[in-house]
């Protein structure tokens, strides 16, 4: 059998309620740009995937239309991991000021933010 090269990542998934919101804070909060959108002939849902701008890695968020009530995160034992240049303690500050900041673990130089719908994002500086 050929030995075959491995699979590469493409593109992470968070199901938004209001897809404004969530563009402006992941601009806002990381600097995240939309690079690609589809979207439903019926209207029915849209696609938006965001980029760093340096990889070809997206986060994509995904909007539907009949969606009201909030998403069930579980029990939030899963998150996305974003590595910020720079003054890693300008970027907690920063992010403090937005009160997004929802968890904190000074012993091992990490925070977590939440985005608009609950879902924890870690930053981590460039190394």
């Amino acid at each position: 059998m050929e030995q075959r090269k491995p699979a590469r990542f493409d593109h992470f998934n968070f199901n938004v309620l209001d897809l404004q919101r969530s563009l402006d804070f992941y601009e806002k909060a990381l600097g995240l740009k939309e690079v690609r959108r589809k979207e439903a002939e019926d209207g029915s849902y849209i696609l938006v995937y965001l980029g760093d701008g340096q990889t070809d890695f997206t986060l994509e968020l995904t909007w539907l239309r009949d969606r009201k009530e909030p998403y069930d995160l579980g029990d939030l034992e899963f998150h996305l991991c974003l590595r910020v240049h720079g003054d890693y303690d300008e970027w907690r500050a920063y992010h403090k000021e937005m009160g997004a900041v929802c968890y904190e673990n000074e012993k091992m130089g990490l925070y977590f933010i939440n985005d608009p719908d609950g879902y924890w994002i870690e930053i981590l500086p460039v190394k």
